[in-house]
């Protein structure tokens, strides 16, 4: 039986390399609540991303509905329907109302175009998501947001360590928000954060995730229990010591499947975004109407290969029973979601990887690529 073959997986350190985090957590028997591993992460990542400010949350989907409640946002907010769905339940549980709008037909993130249309009075604010790690177009965002008085929220959690033109994408919008969740290409087992622009707001936000306890005694407004523990800020310490490597072990996995793949007919592969880097945290392709057979048919193929591909993001939030009942849920309002989604299918990327295996995947779909021509050899013997 073939070893089953995920489309990402976290990295882990030899665990010998883990023990002695272990060993201080247990020697200063203080296990969450802030701790010195907790202090160091926060420090280490915000010197690694290039921000000034950075609380980190037991998971990216605690960060995303506290980020909102420090934001203050109610009312509407415009948001994409091609994420995972973590994006809009952060709004449900905010009592706001999630406002679909369409995608770009390259890069997959929101439609600036899009954004403006769908504006009304009881708009608060844009929750856009750098999809894939592909960076949204900030600018044009900004500007509709500094037109309309509205705040801007980035979903970042595909985003680690992206830059645009030499400036972290993180320092964009009034906050952005990460995840470390074991599927991301820096993870903490579970984990996120959210980034600001100021020590007041990170003050607020550090309030939000302790219940609201400003010291001991004092609570200063309603929060929720969001703290990372020791353990998985120990394990993002030693897991940043290896980012080097596993960016270099991405980036050579993706230029494989682009010196395979490329030219294919049917299929499109990402496409590198403009004057911004790339982590690779996704290997997304769109199986078009000329590939032979559908993309539900290849994921099949795969999977009976034991070759575990997701059709990500499908179905659409908008699909979902939550959601679909909403006016800006309809296919008619998101015509290139709903046909991208369609298409959309992830391949394996992650640093343990190796030649032989990914050789396997590619093979499958090159086989896949030529059903149509051994169709035609046939009718035509």
């Amino acid at each position: 039986m073939q070893t089953l073959v995920p489309v990402t997986q976290p990295y882990l350190p030899p665990l010998e390399e883990f023990l002695p985090y272990l060993q201080q957590i247990w020697d200063s028997k203080q296990v969450t609540n802030g701790g010195p591993f907790h202090t160091q992460l926060e420090a280490a990542l915000c010197e690694y991303l290039g921000v000034e400010y950075l609380s980190l949350f037991s998971n990216g989907t605690l960060a995303l509905i506290t980020a909102l409640q420090a934001m203050k946002v109610t009312g509407e907010v415009i948001t994409t329907p091609f994420s995972f769905v973590a994006t809009t339940h952060a709004l449900h549980w905010n009592g706001i109302k999630p406002v679909f709008a369409d995608i770009d037909p390259v890069t997959m993130n929101l439609d600036p175009r899009k954004i403006e249309a769908a504006i009304t009075p009881q708009t608060t604010a844009i929750l856009p998501v750098h999809v894939y790690g592909n960076p949204c177009d900030v600018e044009e965002i900004e500007r509709i947001a500094d037109t309309y008085g509205l705040r801007v929220l980035y979903d970042a959690a595909h985003a680690f360590g992206v830059r645009r033109s030499g400036e972290s994408v993180l320092k964009f919008g009034d906050m952005s928000v990460l995840s470390f969740h074991g599927t991301k290409i820096f993870n903490t087992f579970e984990g996120g954060a959210i980034i600001c622009h100021d020590a007041k707001t990170k003050r607020h936000i550090d309030h939000l995730k302790n219940f609201g306890f400003a010291d001991e005694v004092t609570v200063v407004k309603p929060g929720i229990n969001a703290k990372m523990n020791e353990l998985q800020a120990a394990f993002g310490l030693l897991q940043l010591q290896h980012m080097d490597r596993i960016s270099v072990a991405r980036a050579r996995i993706a230029a494989r499947y682009e010196a395979a793949l490329s030219g294919v007919k049917g299929l499109l592969l990402p496409v590198a975004p403009v004057d911004s880097t790339r982590n690779h945290s996704y290997f997304p392709v769109r199986v078009t109407a000329d590939f032979p057979i559908t993309r539900d048919a290849l994921y099949d193929a795969l999977r009976a290969e034991d070759i575990l591909a997701r059709r990500y993001f499908y179905p659409l939030i908008s699909e979902f029973p939550s959601y679909r009942g909403l006016p800006s849920a309809g296919s008619a309002n998101l015509p290139v979601a709903t046909a991208i989604s369609r298409e959309v299918l992830c391949l394996p990327i992650f640093p343990a990887l190796d030649s032989d295996t990914q050789d396997r995947i590619i093979e499958l779909v090159l086989a896949a690529a030529t059903v149509r021509d051994r169709a035609n050899e046939l009718a035509h013997a």
